[in-house]
């Protein structure tokens, strides 16, 4: 009876897989295909064709393709102007469509490729399908044509920037990678500060940062890492073409270090709420946060771009609900006037008062089932975006929330409208939801986490929401394995890797060469980096006399040093931190074989085929004082190892290397 059951499932997981083969494979899947014979080959070079009547809103879409297909294959395609043609890609604009909404498209795959939809954003979200299939299918597409809609019209991503600094570059790859699974918002969370017991239960010493260029408030931006008006503003535009819309916070009148270290006055008199809670009480409070959000949101070109800005609005101490409720109330107000839609962290279950706050047409953050709900959210009027912290937070190496996101339990049970795992899944939508985020804090504040380790941890939740809030609950098609191994196949976005992965062992100086650096040059490699797990081989010979903190390699996002402090040691730097190797010293003048190991949790040092040391479990103990406790602080000592150059034109290794080998594991 076993094996019968056994044969029987089997049975059924092969017709499911053979059912899923004959539709192309894209993350998000395809609402519907109708398939047809044959394949197309589409030429390496050739050409995307828009009509000249819609070329001003096509061809952006439609340039962006062109350089998507040579960052991804490699291929030389040109836009140009006229009617379809045979082997090329032609994009065009259809009548409204109540099928395909907004954000909808078609593609019909035949002799060539076209992509019609009723707006440009549909063409676009077309072109993301196009390059996935061509990537998945590398005999040749199969013929047929897809019909595609979001089923939810918010999609995003909500990124902390304030308590841990992310590049302006990393921002922009992260516009394309959600681009590419089609999530069309980034919620950009400016300010923020970290907990007072980690940083010796003094407020002043306190980690706090804004990360917005202030020409009206001098001193206010972080000196740790910022961005300027021009590249927030460039960024949010670049944003808008790649489909996405870049929703920035300010988020008063909690979190708000950054503003009462910058003006002690702001802070709240009772000081049992804290110093990051501003004073709802004076003028002068008012008067600077007013003006904070005139100088982004006033002018001819504002420095925040879309149709909608988040005013914060959540965790103030309880015993001040009415006050906070007219706060709130003034904020939803003033941002109104300038033309943006506001949004908030719904907060109001928690924080009762007599004071009304009309939510109507607001975007409220429905973030926690206890200070308010998504259906408290819709019954008060409110357009709602879930963002259940039980569900949807990642808060990486703080033990709590969670560090990786349960990708099995949100693709095989998750709606968007859920904010717990008990609740049930609504048949009929309210046409007041919106969607849902995905969200990432960095609460713990100087954890040695970093970018890429960040982006290790969402990217994978990123690939399963989408899949959620686009086409649904598609797991009686694809079982979980199944879209698992999809996501692993498919890249992140084009002209990204994040991730860093290789592909296979790869030789960077062969067993018969040898590399001498002087100290001041440069020798550059075929691979930037290599993503977890991996290990990294090379055999070095320091020269007698050896360069002090000498860089051995150097990558996008990190550098490998030896010879630390003089004291022969190696370390490695990233995102602001430095790590060191302390249970070994190099040796000079003779050849030593060296091996280094990474994966997300740490990172080894073997010499000569000994593990020397392993970079992994250091933690840190704190008393918390408000509670009376002690509380852990976990470290993250890991790198993804750093490949592009070896040496570095003013602080470089002397000596020679040979037999550079990269492995992914």
């Amino acid at each position: 009876m076993r094996h019968l059951i056994l044969c029987t499932v089997m049975w059924l997981l092969g017709v499911m897989a053979a059912v899923a083969q004959s539709v192309p494979q894209v993350i998000p899947a395809l609402q519907q295909w109708k398939p047809a014979k044959g394949k197309l080959v589409l030429p390496e070079s050739g050409k995307v064709i828009v009509s000249s009547d819609e070329e001003e809103a096509l061809k952006e879409s439609a340039e962006i393709l062109v350089q998507d297909l040579k960052d991804m294959f490699g291929w030389d395609y040109r836009v140009v102007t006229g009617k379809k043609e045979k082997g090329a890609v032609y994009l065009t604009l259809g009548k409204p469509d109540k099928t395909l909404g907004d954000e909808g498209y078609r593609m019909n795959i035949r002799n060539e490729v076209t992509i019609e939809a009723p707006t440009s954003k549909g063409v676009f979200w077309g072109t993301r399908t196009l390059l996935q299939m061509i990537h998945n299918q590398p005999e040749g597409l199969m013929k047929g044509q897809a019909t595609d809609f979001p089923l939810y019209p918010n999609r995003g991503f909500m990124i902390d920037v304030a308590r841990k600094f992310f590049t302006m570059d990393y921002l922009r790859d992260y516009v394309k990678i959600l681009s590419f699974y089609k999530l069309n918002e980034l919620q950009v969370h400016l300010n923020d500060n970290g907990f007072v017991e980690f940083f010796g239960n003094d407020w002043n010493k306190t980690y706090a940062a804004f990360r917005l260029e202030s020409e009206r408030y001098p001193g206010l931006t972080a000196k740790d890492g910022s961005y300027t008006k021009a590249e927030f503003r460039d960024f949010q535009k670049m944003a808008a073409s790649y489909g996405v819309n870049v929703i920035p916070e300010i988020d008063v009148p909690a979190h708000s270090l950054a503003f009462t270290h910058y003006n002690p006055r702001l802070a709240a008199d009772n000081k049992a709420y804290g110093m990051d809670h501003l004073d709802l009480y004076k003028q002068e409070v008012y008067d600077f946060v007013d003006s904070l959000f005139d100088e982004y949101l006033s002018g001819e070109d504002p420095v925040f771009v879309g149709p909608e800005v988040h005013i914060g609005t959540d965790e103030y101490n309880q015993k001040e609900s009415e006050q906070f409720r007219h706060f709130t109330n003034h904020y939803l107000d003033f941002v109104s006037k300038y033309g943006k839609t506001p949004r908030l962290w719904g907060s109001l279950n928690v924080m009762k008062g007599e004071t009304p706050v009309d939510l109507k047409g607001k975007v409220v953050s429905a973030w926690n089932y206890d200070w308010m709900d998504v259906q408290t959210c819709l019954d008060a009027g409110a357009k709602v975006v879930n963002l259940c912290d039980g569900l949807l937070y990642l808060v990486p190496a703080a033990h709590y929330y969670y560090d990786f996101l349960n990708y099995q339990w949100l693709y095989e049970n998750w709606m968007p409208e859920m904010m717990r795992a008990d609740d049930p899944k609504m048949t009929v939508r309210h046409p007041n939801f919106l969607g849902a985020m995905l969200a990432v804090w960095n609460d713990r504040v100087g954890n040695g986490i970093s970018e890429q380790d960040v982006h290790y941890r969402t990217f994978p939740g990123l690939q399963v929401v989408c899949e959620k809030m686009w086409k649904g609950d598609n797991a009686g098609q694809v079982p979980f394995e199944q879209f698992m191994a999809l996501c692993a196949a498919t890249p992140e976005a084009p002209g990204v890797n994040l991730l860093a992965k290789v592909d296979k062992q790869t030789a960077l100086v062969g067993a018969e060469k040898e590399v001498v650096l002087s100290g001041m040059e440069v020798v550059t490699t075929e691979v930037d980096e290599i993503g977890y797990p991996y290990a990294v081989e090379f055999e070095l010979c320091p020269d007698s006399v050896p360069n002090i903190d000498a860089i051995l390699f150097k990558g996008p996002h990190s550098e490998f040093v030896s010879n630390w402090q003089n004291t022969g040691k190696f370390a490695f730097r990233r995102d602001g931190y430095e790590f060191v190797f302390h249970a070994y010293r190099l040796p000079v003048g003779t050849w030593t074989k060296v091996r280094i190991e990474g994966d997300v949790k740490g990172t080894s040092l073997f010499v000569n085929g000994q593990l020397q040391e392993r970079l992994e479990g250091r933690v840190g103990e704190i008393y918390n004082e408000k509670r009376n406790r002690k509380d852990r602080f976990w470290y993250q000592e890991t790198l993804i190892f750093p490949l592009k150059q070896l040496g570095d034109t003013k602080m470089g290794f002397k000596g020679k290397v040979k037999n550079l080998v990269c492995i992914p594991l």
